[in-house]
């Protein structure tokens, strides 16, 4: 082997680690089109069990590039191949057309996969026929072409593993965090029922207030974590029922802000809401989407400035909500709104990792969106995107 083939593979292996099978593609078949003349190829996969071939690849690199909805790209040559598992030629015959792509010569080659078969099919046009000498070059690019989708079944195989051991951790983490979150109230509410019903202790009226308000906080908190795990389940299930309505986004967010501002005195809640016509939403789980946003805010950002926005545009209406606090950092995003999911380092907060899903969910029930942008150390604000629709076309 020749320090330019050896170059060659040490180039296509890179190229191949990379995980664009595409490139690896791309670079395998112009350094072969240098001594393995084409005009066109194409690569077959089957990928499911009983289907047909399908391409997945095909480029064009001679003759009829102009005409490519014209040419032969080998389907019926790939079924071949695909059905026999041997190599398959075939020629023009009788053929006198002076037009070189009416006249295709074609190779069919299979290709060795750990999952499921394929064909890789050369095609020239008007020849010449593929020699016994330049077939070294064909199986070259059949082996190195079923290596390429080799790595790219590894790679999917590795991401839908990785992905389920996430969703795993989730739901572990998640068991976790219930039975803590389930706990926590239980536990205040039995030991301060079982202190006001002693029989040897008098409790003056102010200390029994005081345990009435705890006792009845967190029986508050565990019928919201309920409410949340069954908001959760149905959501999942796609069997929570949305009441669409004509809402003002306007009058439903200074209400929700006057509600937060009661409940916490402390709290500066700055305002950029404009008025705006109605949309068709669900107004209980619109404001239920709204107040999970806002109790963030003040959990994670204590103390901090909220800023809550809607700007109206044609198609759409976008509410912002954004705090002025830590941040999340950028490694937790693409898990922000799976179910179960928490941001670590906020262990001293109490959280069941559902309220960004069930956010997610009943904004694209709504047809929308819903995003986040943040900074570590500048904020965070989430962008809740709800489109201006007629009734007729709420589903």
């Amino acid at each position: 082997m020749d320090d330019q083939t050896l170059e060659f593979f040490d180039k296509l292996s890179a190229s191949i680690v990379k995980d664009d099978w595409k490139k690896a593609l791309n670079f395998l078949f112009l350094t072969l089109h240098k001594d393995f003349v084409f005009d066109n190829l194409v690569v077959y996969l089957i990928e499911t069990s009983g289907a047909i071939p399908e391409a997945v690849y095909a480029r064009s690199l001679g003759r009829g590039r102009d005409k490519e909805a014209e040419v032969s790209w080998g389907e019926e040559i790939a079924n071949q191949v695909v059905a026999s598992d041997k190599i398959v030629v075939s020629v023009p015959i009788g053929s006198s057309s002076t037009e070189r792509i009416a006249m295709p010569y074609l190779l069919g080659l299979p290709l060795k996969l750990p999952t499921g078969s394929g064909a890789i099919v050369f095609v020239r046009f008007g020849g010449p026929e593929y020699s016994a000498e330049e077939m070294p070059w064909a199986f070259l690019a059949a082996a190195q072409t079923a290596r390429v989708f080799e790595r790219r079944s590894l790679r999917d195989s590795q991401i839908q593993l990785e992905h389920a051991r996430q969703r795993a951790q989730f739901q572990d983490d998640f068991i976790a965090t219930i039975s803590h979150e389930l706990h926590t109230p239980l536990g205040f509410i039995k030991g301060y029922t079982t202190s006001l019903l002693r029989s040897d202790t008098v409790w003056d009226p102010a200390t029994q207030h005081e345990f009435l308000t705890i006792i009845d906080e967190e029986t508050d908190q565990l019928v919201t974590l309920i409410g949340r795990i069954l908001d959760s389940a149905r959501l999942q299930s796609g069997s929570m029922a949305m009441e669409f309505q004509p809402v003002r986004l306007d009058s439903l967010l200074r209400d929700i802000i006057a509600r937060f501002q009661n409940r916490h005195k402390d709290l500066e809640i700055a305002q950029d809401i404009v008025p705006a016509h109605p949309i068709q939403a669900d107004t209980v789980r619109l404001a239920q989407v709204f107040g999970n946003l806002l109790d963030n805010a003040i959990k994670y950002a204590p103390g901090s400035k909220i800023t809550i926005s809607l700007r109206v545009e044609t198609n759409k209406q976008i509410v912002t909500i954004s705090d002025l606090g830590q941040g999340i950092p950028p490694e937790h995003l693409p898990f922000l709104f799976e179910r179960f999911y928490r941001v670590s380092g906020h262990s001293n907060k109490r959280g069941t990792g559902l309220g960004l899903f069930i956010c997610k969910q009943i904004v694209q029930a709504h047809h929308g969106q819903i995003s986040v942008n943040t900074s570590p150390g500048k904020g965070t604000a989430f962008l809740i995107e709800l489109p201006v629709q007629k009734e007729k076309d709420v589903s």
